[in-house]
């Protein structure tokens, strides 16, 4: 073992390692993980990664054959390894030079597909054996990564791989063992029952004794964990094979980790070594050996069925049964998936999906422009007055049509945007959510207390064209829940994606509510945002366009998230992989094309002198394949355009005291192709700490102490994403209450934004508007007018704070019924303080924490001499309200 495997020098030193272990005298026996051998790769080039790791292991496996054939095993980790796994195992056997050559493969019993993987071995090493080839072994365990398929399983919306239940665990394992311990099998797989489960080692040992068998089965127990019970074992069954961890002294703590978990598995109550040390005591004694006769009692001989089935081909999509749940991504654990993907990533490269559209949706004259805002004006007051349920029912139709045409959107997605595929299956994934989850916050917009939702007749939607599918599509499905009719004009780069979307979108809203239009000329788009009737815009896009957009009408109603300028603080006290690895998504991810992306990275005292941290970072950035998305190993793909302007200096150019850790190169003929860059040395308030180069560019900068690192982390005009790697909970709670973003990520990527789970939304330079977060329980809130109602809040006690302001108003000439309006809005803010403003966390992760908070802007309250005098009072008193939160 060793450090965490993030680029390709740490899989090569790995592979080193083991293959000096092998070349030693007196070691014949290893076992390597298959994922250990490699670095990070795309999940969809299956093909491509199985031959590059036959590729890599071929050299051990010789070294194998010249020692007198010892034994490698092939391990696996997780659930999205098992075909990589087999499949590398397969291959590599099948070579001339390893026909003579016993070589094993693991199989972890609490996967349903054990048995299934157990029958296709078999069939393949019996045709091997016949054919004159060495017979193989399957190492039998019950699975020791379940943590890890719970989060995996949880953060992506799968079914979780392994079975549901240990009773159920130990089941498989005998369903396994009972299906491979047979004489005429054996002889081309041998079994190896590992375990510390003496009641289980025991039935393989019987079974196959009974059966004849056993020359065809080994033991095999972990070193250390029961050494009393492993003696008897091996008194019983004859040899016994221990596994151990091997690991350099400079990296025990990886050891330490190792043992951790091990130690942490068998202290489960329902693990059998929590009671292995006890089982003179009768009653444990009886409880293991009541669940060993219940895991017999679900033991038959079916070839369970595998939980992960998600198969793109075979959907149709379709609105959660109830409230809201997050769309799954594809599964590119399963082989049909794959598929499906392989097709759409060669098609996309001569895709012609979306001109049709582009050019059915563009307007080329000031008359026509204005036609379709007038169209729109007489459809929104329609739309409007719906009942929030028949628009909420709309918008479901409309996720599930994104949902059934994901395929369509990843290939222009792919063709025009440069993305990879996986890239662009997540935003379609994030699309969907906004359609689900903002017809179900459409529902509730009736609900609201004292307060009765006034549409706006138009809203103006112009997204950007680094996520071309889900902020253009949450954008108009926001404006269309809230009421309001739209005008749709998606960026001119992406203008295919967004035709697409459109058209999906229109299956569903009728015409005069929902307009899609591509403008190529300047003045017509400054005749649409600038147009009296456009009641408010909604824009994703830079700080400059936000000005623009005001220069055109002082008095616009804007809402937009602009810019960022991001930062990762890493502390001493952080898990250094877990940092380099994030940040390395996080800053090139997209090719760095995110408004979330991680510009600037900050080392915290002795951080900067790790020779580990600086390793696994640079490793885990130059090993990511950077590539057109028609290659399926990309990881990073184009940016949008060639650079230039400030991007291109970023790119290419290093300001005082500045280096390169890595320089940036162009990597094909088309510019937009660059390797990233990163720089260090970086001083504060140079353009690489305060410009937002949108691009592959990561800056590092180092200070003594956490409080001067947030210092930088604010300096920036922008307020968008924040990120802090840190195992120290005081450091972490000092920076939760200081930093200024929007958007906080604790030992995590910051590029996230999950609808419902992260709502997405910055501070400063990054918002213009009512700052409400896209994906949040507030934003169809802040796209609506509001006329008052009376309150209906009842029980509510206000403080005598709040009754000594409302003295001074009663004394202010205020009438009975201002007064009585005044009071019930007191009662209202404060219910509203106490029942909604509190932090919580609405997706209830077992896996991870997503808090959204509540902070009081600390501001100005300014009253002009035209408010009257109940409107003066009725802002005051929301603002005592808030101070006396």
């Amino acid at each position: 073992m060793g450090e965490a495997v993030l680029g390709r020098k740490e899989a090569d030193r790995r592979l080193a390692k083991v293959k000096e272990l092998l070349e030693r005298s007196d070691v014949d026996y290893v076992s390597v993980k298959v994922s250990a051998t490699i670095n990070p790769h795309s999940p969809y080039a299956f093909d491509e990664t199985v031959e590059e790791v036959v590729e890599r292991l071929t050299p051990l496996y010789e070294v194998a054959v010249k020692g007198g054939n010892k034994f490698i095993n092939l391990d696996m980790e997780e659930y999205h390894d098992l075909d990589m796994t087999v499949a590398v195992f397969k291959k590599i056997l099948s070579k001339p030079q390893f026909t003579n050559l016993t070589a094993g493969i693991v199989l972890q019993a609490y996967l349903p597909d054990a048995l299934r993987v157990m029958i296709d071995l078999q069939q393949w090493a019996h045709m091997r054996v016949f054919e004159g080839g060495a017979p193989i072994k399957v190492r039998v365990v019950k699975g020791a990564n379940l943590p890890m398929e719970q989060v995996d399983a949880e953060i992506h919306g799968w079914p979780l791989a392994t079975v549901s239940s240990k009773a159920e665990a130990d089941a498989n394992y005998k369903r396994v063992l009972n299906y491979a311990l047979t004489p005429d099998r054996v002889r081309h797989v041998k079994i190896g029952v590992a375990g510390h489960n003496l009641f289980d080692l025991a039935f393989a040992h019987l079974m196959a004794t009974k059966r004849g068998a056993t020359a065809g089965m080994d033991v095999e127990m972990l070193l250390g964990m029961a050494q009393a019970q492993a003696e008897v074992v091996k008194k019983t069954v004859g040899d016994l094979v221990l596994y151990t961890p091997v690991v350099h002294p400079k990296e025990f703590d990886v050891a330490i980790a190792y043992l951790i978990r091990r130690l942490e598995e068998g202290a489960s109550k329902e693990n059998f070594l929590s009671n292995a040390f006890e089982l003179a005591n009768p009653d444990f004694f009886e409880l293991e050996k009541d669940r060993f006769l219940h895991s017999l009692e679900i033991l038959d001989e079916n070839v369970p069925i595998p939980n992960r089935l998600q198969d793109r081909t075979q959907e149709f999509g379709f609105a959660p049964a109830e409230g809201f749940a997050n769309s799954p991504d594809t599964d590119p654990s399963l082989e049909t998936n794959r598929n499906w993907a392989t097709e759409i990533i060669r098609r996309a490269p001569e895709s012609k999906v979306g001109y049709a559209e582009v050019a059915k949706h563009t307007v080329t004259s000031e008359a026509q422009l204005e036609s379709l805002i007038q169209k729109a004006l007489d459809g929104g007051k329609r739309w409007g007055n719906l009942p929030t349920y028949t628009r909420a029912e709309r918008l479901h139709k409309i996720g599930t049509l994104i949902e059934k045409n994901r395929g369509l959107l990843i290939e222009v997605g792919m063709s025009e945007a440069g993305k990879t595929f996986e890239q662009a299956d997540v935003e379609v994934s994030e699309a969907v959510d906004f359609a689900h989850y903002y017809a179900e916050r459409c529902k509730e917009l009736g609900e609201i207390d004292g307060a009765v939702p006034q549409p706006y007749r138009l809203t103006v939607i112009t997204p950007p064209w680094n996520f071309p599918l889900a902020i253009p599509a949450g954008g108009a499905l926001a404006a269309l829940a809230a009421g309001s009719a739209v005008i749709f004009k998606p960026a001119g780069d992406t203008e295919r994606c967004g035709a697409v979307i459109a058209e999906l979108i229109a299956e569903v809203i009728d015409n005069d509510v929902f307009i899609p239009i591509q403008i190529l000329e300047s003045e017509l788009g400054q005749q649409l945002i600038s147009h009296p009737d456009v009641d408010q815009v909604i824009l994703t896009g830079g700080y400059e366009t936000a000005q623009l957009f005001r220069s055109f009408k002082p008095d616009l109603r804007l809402l937009a998230e602009t810019s960022g300028k991001n930062a990762i603080i890493v502390t001493p006290s952080a898990d250094y992989d877990l940092a380099a690895k994030d940040i390395a998504y996080s800053a090139f991810g997209h090719a760095g094309q995110k408004c979330s992306a991680a510009s600037i990275l900050i080392m915290v005292g002795s951080v900067a002198k790790s020779e580990r941290f600086r390793r696994q970072l640079i490793d885990a950035i130059e090993s990511l394949r950077v590539a057109q998305p028609a290659d399926p190993s990309a990881q990073v793909g184009p940016m949008i355009m060639p650079p230039q302007g400030k991007l291109l200096e970023g790119l290419t150019r290093l300001e005082k005291g500045e280096k390169w850790v890595l320089e940036s190169k162009q990597l094909d003929d088309t510019g937009k192709l660059w390797s990233p860059a990163v720089k260090e040395g970086v001083l504060p308030r140079n353009p690489s700490h305060l410009v937002e180069y949108f691009g592959p560019v990561l800056s590092i900068m180092t200070t003594r102490n956490l409080e001067s690192a947030i210092a930088l982390q604010n300096a920036v005009d922008y307020g968008l994403t924040a990120g802090i790697h840190s195992l120290d909970p005081v450091e972490v709670k000092d920076w939760l209450s200081r930093v200024q973003a929007g958007n906080l990520y604790v030992n995590r990527g910051i590029t996230g934004a999950i609808v419902e789970r992260q709502p997405f939304g910055g501070w400063k330079r990054s918002s213009v508007g009512p700052s409400t977060k896209a994906g949040g329980p507030n934003y169809l809130i802040s796209l609506s007018g509001w006329a008052s109602k009376r309150s209906e809040v009842e029980g509510v006690t206000l403080s005598d704070a709040q009754n000594a302001v409302l003295a001074l108003a009663a004394s202010s000439q205020l009438t009975d019924g201002e007064l009585e309006s005044l009071i019930g809005g007191a009662k209202s803010d404060t219910h509203a303080l106490q029942n909604f403003f509190g932090s919580s966390d609405p997706s209830g992760l077992a896996a991870e924490r997503n808090v959204l908070r509540y902070f009081r802007s600390d501001c100005t309250l300014r009253v002009n001499q035209t408010a009257s005098r109940f409107d003066s009072w009725r802002s005051i008193m929301s603002s005592d309200c808030a101070w006396i939160r």
